[in-house]
């Protein structure tokens, strides 16, 4: 290493001051540059990516915790839906519906039954009901003793559409759902 330092040592002393001022200067410079890019550069980009993993990683925390707090909700609401499914009243749904309207006083235009998909742990029933020509204060008296029922309803794709001849008047559609334990 002296070797080549030697050499070196001799040309810079026969530079005249201003030349070896100059030489000092670029030196300096390019050893500062040396260290600027080749250690605090790397080192600083390293503290970014850092940073930026941990904001990433919190960001995902919050987004586990909120997941996790939406999981921890819809399942309390699954059990109660399933206790009440298991201590309700079982009975026919049409039946059902038909003295809920009678209650009420609308008359159901048509009840169809529906296909529902299978399920492991409960049977679902499922029907259509059409209501022709009722206000919306019927109508929403209507839902609401299917929704207050003893009986696990459930009132699904409800469709409303005023009448041409009467906007007072609605024509609504609707699917009621009921389930039973297996």
């Amino acid at each position: 290493m002296n070797r080549f330092l030697q050499p070196l040592i001799a040309a810079f002393r026969n530079l005249v001051p201003r030349e070896q001022i100059l030489v000092g200067a670029v030196g300096v410079l390019l050893g500062i540059a040396v260290v600027w890019f080749g250690v605090i550069g790397p080192m600083a980009d390293a503290g970014i990516r850092v940073k930026m993993r941990v904001a990433d990683a919190e960001r995902q925390l919050e987004m586990m915790n909120r997941l996790r707090r939406e999981y921890d909700e819809i399942n309390s609401r699954l059990t109660a839906v399933e206790e009440r499914i298991r201590s309700g009243n079982a009975g026919n749904l049409r039946t059902t519906l038909d003295t809920l309207s009678r209650k009420v006083g609308i008359p159901i235009e048509s009840m169809e039954p529906q296909a529902s998909r299978p399920s492991e742990r409960y049977r679902e029933t499922k029907l259509e009901i059409a209501l022709k020509q009722v206000s919306l204060a019927q109508a929403v008296r209507y839902l609401h003793e299917i929704e207050s029922t003893q009986q696990v309803l459930s009132v699904k794709a409800l469709r409303i559409r005023t009448r041409p001849d009467d906007s007072q008047l609605l024509d609504v559609t609707f699917t009621v759902s009921s389930f039973e334990p297996i």
